[in-house]
């Protein structure tokens, strides 16, 4: 490939942290680096439901970064709009999105038949934003592919996915453009993760579009498994639940890992354990034949996932409900948006001697970024759901770099001409670029939703 590159489009995770979508575009074709979900406020989750900014079926490729929703979860929409290219992603975040777009399409279809049986949605007959027939065209179109290895979309791309930590398979991009490199970040992962290793060198690029979820924040010192540890001592004393709403893919994996640790060690009380997410629960077979690429060994991952029970019918989710303390459920989602965690959160939820344990970034407009911004109410299921429960946060759970973390990859590679900003709450990614440009003295910048540069 000779000559200069093309140009970038944001339509996504500009404004937000959600909706990772970046498009790129060179000599009449085009790219799609991730394809993401907005989640949040309304106003964003309604992106959603607007046409995708240009024709899906225009769209040569799709690359994707890692498996989380707000960066795959869109894919099934694009192919039922048209999109029939390929869908380039590591093995792992392959074999992952077969877990979790089909289960995302199935509470779609759940949501939209509720809101039709409640009569609490404003639309007459409520449908899903897509079905598990887009979904199943979607994993067709698939097409896994090694770290490393230089891939080619016709004579004006080629690419390689990097190591980013984070979670099973996530990836950074590398895309060339002619004599021209963009570096995607993707999620970028923490060096000190106790189940991922660090991401790899950040190297040599033109261009570098980097995540700021964490931009303003660190992580802190506090040890987040002597934490958990105190909480569940104290909550099962009284007899109470522990709910930790967590991600599906990666955060229940680092929770029962320290849970193990806390229990070998005899820091927490021989009470029960429930992870109650059919997605999770079909993670673990991914995790379990990807051992390799985890810091543990073989027997610490066997002894982590022997820990809890995996609850796999809904009679038997029911069953918990009904169950009482001490004991600990860990549910998906991790922000509270749906799943099963909900209908715990209303069994268990107004009762203080309870406690709701967070372990990641709540994004804005979610019920778990209302809980942390002192909500004593949360509306589920069209009705007002009172919470006495203790509420805690493990910010220092989180599988996202922070932005001392961040800064210090960035240090290991060379200058790029522009570093754009993005996948952040806007003072996040404000706090990153003034750090780029006063610590690493590089030009930075946060882009709009929608605005177009050449790169």
């Amino acid at each position: 490939m000779t000559g200069t590159g093309g140009s970038l489009r944001f339509l996504g995770a500009a404004d937000t942290v959600t909706g990772s979508r970046f498009l790129v575009e060179r000599a009449g074709r085009r790219v799609l680096v991730d394809c993401g979900l907005f989640q949040g406020f309304k106003v964003l989750r309604a992106r959603n439901r607007a046409p995708f900014p240009i024709d899906p079926s225009s769209i040569d490729a799709v690359i994707l970064t890692h498996a989380h929703l707000d960066h795959s979860g869109y894919l099934p929409a694009l192919v039922r709009d048209g999109f029939d290219g390929p869908i380039f992603a590591s093995e792992g975040t392959a074999e992952l999105c077969g877990i979790l777009l089909p289960d995302s399409a199935h509470l779609l279809e759940e949501e939209a038949r509720a809101a039709a049986r409640g009569g609490w949605s404003r639309h007459e007959h409520p449908r899903p934003l897509y079905d598990t027939h887009d979904v199943e065209r979607a994993m067709h179109l698939m097409d896994p592919v090694a770290f490393h290895e230089p891939q080619r979309i016709g004579d004006e791309f080629e690419f390689s996915l990097i190591r980013a930590g984070h979670i099973l398979g996530a990836a950074g991009v590398a895309l060339r453009l002619g004599d021209r490199v963009v570096r995607f970040t993707g999620d970028l992962g923490r060096p000190d993760d106790p189940l991922m290793p660090p991401p790899e060198e950040l190297g040599t690029c033109d261009i570098l579009v980097t995540e700021s979820t964490y931009g303003d924040h660190s992580h802190g010192l506090a040890d987040p498994q002597v934490v958990l540890g105190e909480i569940v001592r104290r909550v099962a004393a009284a007899g109470g639940v522990v709910l930790i709403p967590a991600f599906a893919v990666g955060r229940t994996e680092t929770i029962l890992l320290h849970l193990s640790r806390l229990r070998a060690a005899g820091d927490i009380p021989d009470i029960p354990i429930f992870v109650n997410s059919p997605m999770a629960v079909s993670v673990v077979d991914v995790y379990r034949r990807h051992a390799a690429e985890h810091r543990i060994d073989q027997a610490e991952l066997d002894r982590m996932y022997d820990l809890a029970t995996m609850i796999r019918s809904v009679d038997d989710s029911k069953l918990l409900n009904l169950r009482g303390g001490p004991m600990i459920i860990i549910s998906a989602s991790g922000m509270l948006t749906g799943g099963r965690v909900l209908h715990h959160l209303v069994a268990y939820g107004p009762d203080p001697k309870n406690a709701i344990v967070l372990t990641g970034f709540q994004a804005g407009g979610t019920r778990g970024a209302a809980l942390l911004a002192g909500a004593d109410t949360l509306r589920i299921f069209g009705k007002d759901v009172a919470v006495r429960a203790e509420v805690h946060h493990l910010h220092t759970m989180s599988a996202h770099a922070d932005a001392r973390q961040t800064i210090d990859w960035m240090r290991t590679g060379s200058r790029p001409s522009m570093v754009y900003v993005t996948h952040g709450e806007p003072a996040a990614a404000d706090a990153l670029r003034l750090r780029i440009e006063r610590e690493l003295h590089w030009a930075a910048r946060v882009p709009e939703q929608g605005e177009k540069v050449t790169i």
